[in-house]
């Protein structure tokens, strides 16, 4: 069942009385469920901070990183 899984990469889905109740999946497929999940995460993140406002034009973020460079 385990190379099954690592081969086909698709989750089993595991029911009882014909209602599911639990997903085995390969380790390799959740890290990357998860990876996934990170991103999206942040990706609502920064479009909140869109909304809401909470923005800093990029040449400002690139001028502040220069004139912090030159003082490094």
């Amino acid at each position: 069942m385990l190379a099954d899984l690592a081969t086909h990469r698709e989750p089993l889905i595991i029911t009882q009385n014909g209602e599911a109740r639990a997903v085995l999946q390969d380790i390799g497929a959740f890290e990357e469920t998860e990876q996934t999940l990170a991103l999206l995460k942040l990706l609502a993140l920064g479009n909140n901070d869109i909304a809401e406002g909470n923005t800093v034009p990029a040449r400002d973020v690139i001028a502040r990183i220069k004139a912090k460079a030159t003082v490094d």
